[in-house]
């Protein structure tokens, strides 16, 4: 499993999730230099992918957090895409944020849903069926949701954007990707 944080954030903002899914007997494993993940999507799929060829790992189950998901996306679609089996999105804005454009800062911007970056993974439907998507009924930051045509999606009955992370959902949605792929 290789976890992928949402903007602002490090993997150590997952780190609850992961010591449980680490404890259940997966490996984990981090990017380091995603930092803070403040750099444009497409440039945070590129760090996933030479990271996944360097370690060369395979048949990862991407666990993503927001803006995560969409790198993760990109990652399933890009050069190295055999390398990975699924992931679980959590709140990931898979057709942006009408409250991106407000934002300031291009970092948060490139979240709207007619971004460019935006609209571009949009168009890869391909991999969607591959793709886990948990939410909530409400989030603050996305409030269109995150869901994704031809993604197993599933909305939770609680709301937040970080919150939701904890929801004990999100742990049977992981079981059931790495269950699906043995």
């Amino acid at each position: 499993m290789v976890v992928l944080p949402g903007v602002y954030e490090s993997w150590k903002f997952l780190q609850p999730l992961i010591e449980q899914l680490h404890g259940r007997g997966h490996p984990v494993h981090v990017i380091e230099t995603l930092r803070r993940n403040q750099r444009p999507v497409a440039d945070a799929a590129v760090e996933v992918t030479a990271f996944l060829e360097a370690a060369d790992l395979r048949d990862v189950v991407l666990v993503a957090h927001s803006k995560g998901g969409l790198a993760g996306k990109l990652v399933m679609v890009g050069p190295e895409a055999g390398r990975v089996a699924s992931m679980l999105a959590v709140a990931t804005p898979f057709s942006g944020s009408r409250y991106a454009r407000m934002m300031p800062g291009q970092t948060l911007r490139a979240f709207s849903p007619v971004h460019p970056s935006i609209l571009a993974i949009a168009r890869h439907q391909d991999v969607n069926g591959r793709v886990v998507s948990v939410f909530g009924e409400f989030d603050p930051h996305i409030p269109e949701g995150s869901e994704l045509v031809g993604a197993r999606n599933v909305r939770l009955a609680t709301g937040g954007h970080f919150r939701i992370l904890a929801h004990p959902q999100v742990l049977v949605e992981f079981s059931a990707l790495v269950t699906a792929g043995d």
